[in-house]
């Protein structure tokens, strides 16, 4: 569907996503299917309810035909009128996602130390430029709000969901459904309790999709605070086997953002099977500040993840090992100007998603040209980050990047100068 779209329309590169968003849009109200960006001709949907009557795990759907008159000349000039699109749709099988089994890593089921517990979770950047999926940081003063409580009206050993707030209804209440639900039944399963059930409340301090690690903190919220109820009786590292677990289910088993998320600083994953997560301590002494800046548009992570490569050149690997070495070099010396070198040198996923977010490559020019070190993108997008040693130098260049959102990607846009959090997820009442 991408190359064919491409074919007959003739976007711009920067314009393309905002116009394929739409274009999906009114492809779900003929599937019924809630759509979702996927490579290949096809787009893969899931499914919201039924199709045609039947229950269904998911739909494909195929983009049939596809006309546009007058074909507009901006996305402010695409109106409902304008185009015509046939969609046809089968039912296929849900896919699986293949996760290490959860093992009781407690001798024996533990004893309650609260009856209430809440836990805050900061926001992640993941990637960091050429460490695509194995490394990624916490960021200080944004994050997710988790309330664990044992209740008798939760079956024993079972999690459920009372209420979620900050995410405009987008949620699912059901905790099967919901990463904080998954993450706080997985914890349950880790320290092998089975007497007691648990409900959570969660409130969203991040946006979905935006590349700061939404899910991820939602998980190490919940892990953190189910933990706390028992005393906390298992480490911020044995904790991220319950947020993968939340992981793998909404956006994929990789754990560069819930690692940083639980565990605080930065943290490399060096393997997966078996899981090994390795804390890179930044210098207490030296300052880093992350210029975090959000425009008013959504990334989410399974679409932008449909648009890499599945195979590259010995010459882009070799680039992007080199400079994720330099990044770590500059992680350990506390090197917040190797950091922004290293993080801006990515050769493989930059490239490819910097064009589906409108302005970004501007943007990231932008922060460069008012004295960041290095940009790039956070995650999935589509939220820029850039990097800096000073919290003044930090508000002039996000003042920069928003502007360059705004001029050349059209849209609005947040910034935030914060500090690197060194702690992660932790308690903050309890009784």
């Amino acid at each position: 569907m991408l190359v064919s779209v491409l074919r007959m329309c003739d976007f711009k590169k920067q314009d393309f996503f905002v116009y394929f968003r739409y274009i999906l849009q009114k492809m779900e109200r003929l599937a019924g299917a809630k759509v979702m960006l996927a490579s290949g001709a096809s787009s893969q949907c899931q499914q919201k309810s039924s199709l045609n009557g039947v229950a269904l795990d998911r739909v494909r759907c195929r983009l049939s035909s596809f006309s546009l008159s007058p074909r507009p000349v901006s996305c402010r000039h695409f109106q409902q009128n304008s185009f015509r699109l046939q969609v046809t749709c089968e039912a296929v099988k849900k896919a699986a996602v293949l996760t290490p089994p959860l093992k009781q890593l407690t001798l024996s089921e533990p004893k309650l130390a609260h009856q209430f517990v809440k836990a805050f979770a900061p926001a992640t950047v993941a990637n960091l430029g050429p460490g695509f999926d194995f490394l990624g940081c916490a960021v200080d003063g944004l994050g997710d709000y988790v309330t664990a409580e044992v209740s008798n009206a939760v079956p024993a050993g079972q999690i459920q969901i009372s209420t979620i707030t900050g995410d405009n209804g987008r949620l699912s209440l059901v905790a099967g459904n919901n990463c904080a639900g998954i993450a706080g039944k997985a914890t349950l399963e880790l320290l092998g309790v089975q007497s007691v059930g648990i409900m959570l409340n969660l409130h969203k301090g991040l946006p979905l999709g935006s590349g700061l690690g939404s899910s991820a903190a939602s998980a190490a919220a919940a892990a953190a605070a189910v933990n706390g109820l028992f005393g906390s009786p298992l480490s911020k590292a044995q904790l991220v086997q319950a947020g993968l677990e939340s992981e793998a289910t909404v956006s994929g088993y990789h754990a560069d953002n819930v690692a940083p998320s639980l565990m605080g600083g930065f943290v490399l994953v060096r393997s997966y099977d078996p899981l090994h997560l390795i804390p890179l301590s930044f210098p207490g002494g030296k300052d880093l500040y992350f210029v975090l800046v959000i425009p008013d548009f959504e990334a989410p992570t399974k679409e932008m993840r449909a648009v890499l490569p599945t195979e590259i050149s010995m010459k882009k690997h070799i680039a992007n090992c080199s400079q994720a070495s330099a990044l770590v070099t500059a992680i350990l010396q506390g090197d917040a100007s190797l950091l922004g070198a290293a993080l801006s040198s990515d050769t493989i996923v930059e490239p490819q998603r910097a064009p589906l977010i409108p302005g970004m490559n501007a943007v990231i020019a932008a922060s460069k040209q008012a004295g960041a070190y290095g940009c790039t993108i956070s995650g999935a997008g589509p939220t820029a980050v850039a990097i800096t040693d000073t919290e003044e130098k930090g508000k002039a260049v996000a003042a920069a990047m928003v502007n360059a959102f705004n001029v050349h990607g059209n849209l609005k846009a947040e910034a935030h100068v914060n500090r690197l959090d060194r702690e992660g997820a932790r308690l903050i009442e309890s009784h």
